[in-house]
C-alpha cells in the first residue's frame, strides 16, 4: 500500500512519536518535549513516505527505451529520407537530413552522459555543478554538466521553450528548486514528464530552513511529483563558532560547513552506474523522433506541392459539370468531382495503392460523411449568401451549385491529403478507411477553409472562372 497522504502518515508519525515519548519520558524531562515531539512526527512521515515509494531506477524503466527500438527508429526514419530523394533528388533539406542522420549512431554508441542542470534565478545552479565535478563520487563515470538559461525570466515564455528544448538533449536533468514547488515550476515539470525525460527533483539551500520546515517542503515535493525527491545544501550559511576559554574570554570566527549532496550523489550515481546505456538510447531515440518528423513534414510538404493542383484541377471540372447540370443541393455530391480518380491520384502521390473499386468506395464514403455532417448544406448556404450580393452572377443558371461542388471538391482533397499524411511513410494503403479519423479531418479542414475572407476568395475565384465575362469589379469579395 502506498502511503500518500499528508493527513494520515502525519497521524501515524504522530501516534509513533506519542508512545515514544511515553516511553522515554523519564529520560527527556531537561529536554524539550515539543521539538522532540515535532521530530519524531516529521521523521516517522517522512520515513514512512520514503519506505513505500519505489526506487528511482524502477520508476525510470517505464520512460527509458533499448537500443532495439532506436535502432527501429533509425532505419524507418532513413526510409522517409530514401523516399525524399526518390520524388526531389535536389530539395536542398536533403543534405542537412542525411548528415544528421548519419551522427545517430555516433550519439547511440557514446560513454559519456551529459546532465543538465536547470531551474529559476538564484536556485544554485553554478554552485551545484561546481561541487559535483570536485566531488570524488563519479570517479568511473564521464559527465558532462550543463547548466540552462535561468527559467521563468523576463525574456518570456518563448525563452523557456528554447531552454526546454535544449534539457531534451541531456540524458539526465537536476531540477533545482529552493522552496515548494511554483505553479510555473510545476509546469515546467509536468512539460519534462510528458517528453519522458529522466528528472531529479533537487531541494536545494534546505539549510536556510528550520529542520521542522525543511522535513515539510521535502514531504510536500514528494507527494507532488510522484518520484524521489533529494534535498541538497550546495553552499551552506556560513555559521558563527564561539571558543570559551577557562579565564572566560572567548574566540569567535566565521565557517563555512561542508556541502551537503551526499543523498544528490547517492541517487545520481546509482542511476548512471546501473542504466547509463538506456539513459543514452533514450536520448539518442528523442533525436531520431524529432529528425524523423523533420524529415516527413519536408516529404508530406513536397507531396502537398504536387496534390494541390490535382486538387484544383477537379474542383474546377465538378464546378463546371454542377453549373451546366445543376440538381438539388442534397444530390450536390452526386454530379461532384469526389470521385475515384482524384482519390487514386492523391493516394499515389502519398504511397497509398488504391485501386479503382477502393476509390469509389472512399469517394462515396467522404460524401455521405459531408452529408451526415450537414457540410453540404453550410457550405450551399455560406456560399448562396455570397453570391447573392451580385446579381449578375446570382442568377446565372447553376452558379450556387457549381461554385458548392468546387468547394466541396476542394474541402475533401484537403481532407485526404490530411488523411494520407498521418499515415506511415512509404506503406501500401490496403487497408479500410479509419472512419471515425477521417471524420474529425473533415470537420478540421472544412472548418479551417470556412472562414468568410477565405470563402468569400474562393466564390470570387469560382465565379469569375464560370462566367469568364464577367469583369471583376461585377463580382463583390
Amino acid at each position: 500500500m502506498k502511503l500518500q497522504r499528508p493527513i494520515l502518515v502525519g497521524g501515524l508519525g504522530l501516534s509513533f512519536s506519542l508512545w515514544m515519548l511515553d516511553s522515554w519520558h523519564d529520560s527527556i524531562v531537561q529536554v524539550g518535549e515539543l521539538g522532540i515531539l515535532t521530530a519524531l512526527a516529521v521523521g516517522g512521515g517522512l520515513w514512512l513516505l520514503r519506505k513505500n515509494q519505489p526506487p528511482l531506477g524502477e520508476q525510470l524503466n517505464d520512460i527509458l527505451v533499448g537500443r532495439e527500438a532506436v535502432l527501429k527508429a533509425i532505419a524507418q526514419t532513413e526510409v522517409i529520407i530514401n523516399q525524399i530523394a526518390q520524388e526531389a533528388a535536389y530539395d536542398p533539406s536533403l543534405a542537412i537530413l542525411r548528415e544528421n542522420l548519419a551522427k545517430l549512431p555516433l550519439e547511440l554508441a557514446r560513454k559519456e552522459i551529459t546532465v543538465a542542470v536547470t531551474g529559476g534565478k538564484s536556485v544554485g545552479k553554478s554552485t551545484i555543478i561546481k561541487v559535483l565535478k570536485n566531488t570524488s563520487i563519479f570517479p568511473e563515470m564521464s559527465l558532462d554538466f550543463t547548466e540552462t538559461a535561468a527559467l521563468f525570466s523576463a525574456l518570456g515564455e518563448n525563452s523557456d521553450v528554447v531552454t526546454l528544448s535544449e534539457i531534451q538533449k541531456s540524458d539526465v536533468v537536476l531540477f533545482l528548486t529552493n522552496s515548494d514547488l511554483t505553479d510555473s515550476e510545476f509546469q515546467v515539470w509536468e512539460q519534462l514528464k510528458a517528453a519522458k525525460q529522466p528528472t531529479l527533483l533537487v531541494f536545494n539551500k534546505q539549510d536556510q530552513y528550520q529542520p521542522s520546515s525543511r522535513a515539510t517542503v521535502l514531504q510536500s515535493l514528494k507527494q507532488r511529483v510522484g518520484v524521489n525527491v533529494v534535498g541538497t545544501a550546495a553552499c551552506p550559511v556560513t555559521v558563527k563558532v564561539r571558543k570559551h576559554q577557562e579565564d572566560g574570554s572567548f574566540q569567535e570566527w566565521i565557517e563555512q560547513p561542508m556541502p551537503d549532496i551526499q543523498q544528490l550523489t547517492q541517487q545520481l550515481g546509482a542511476i548512471i552506474q546501473e542504466q547509463g546505456e538506456q539513459l543514452v538510447c533514450n536520448t539518442t531515440h528523442r533525436q531520431v523522433l524529432l529528425l524523423k518528423n523533420q524529415a516527413k513534414n519536408c516529404l508530406n510538404g513536397l507531396r502537398r506541392d504536387r496534390s494541390v493542383p490535382i486538387i484544383e484541377q477537379y474542383q474546377w471540372i465538378a464546378a463546371a459539370a454542377a453549373f451546366a447540370n445543376p440538381v438539388p443541393g442534397l444530390d450536390l455530391l452526386a454530379t461532384a468531382a469526389i470521385n475515384a480518380q482524384m482519390v487514386i491520384d492523391l493516394g499515389n502521390i502519398y504511397q497509398q495503392k488504391i485501386s479503382w473499386e477502393q476509390g469509389q468506395q472512399i469517394a462515396k464514403t467522404m460524401g455521405s460523411l459531408m452529408l451526415k455532417l450537414g457540410l453540404v448544406e453550410i457550405s450551399t448556404k455560406a456560399v448562396t449568401g455570397i453570391l447573392k450580393t451580385n446579381v449578375a452572377t446570382f442568377v446565372a443558371g447553376g452558379m450556387v451549385e457549381g461554385v458548392s461542388a468546387a468547394y466541396l471538391t476542394r474541402v475533401a482533397g484537403l481532407s485526404l491529403i490530411a488523411y494520407f499524411q498521418e499515415q506511415e511513410i512509404a506503406l501500401e494503403s490496403g487497408d479500410a478507411l479509419n472512419l471515425e479519423k477521417l471524420r474529425q479531418v473533415l470537420q478540421t479542414v472544412f472548418q479551417q477553409n470556412q472562414k468568410m475572407a477565405i470563402l468569400e476568395a474562393f466564390v470570387k475565384q469560382g465565379a469569375k472562372r464560370l462566367l469568364p465575362e464577367a469583369k471583376p469589379a461585377e463580382v463583390v469579395a
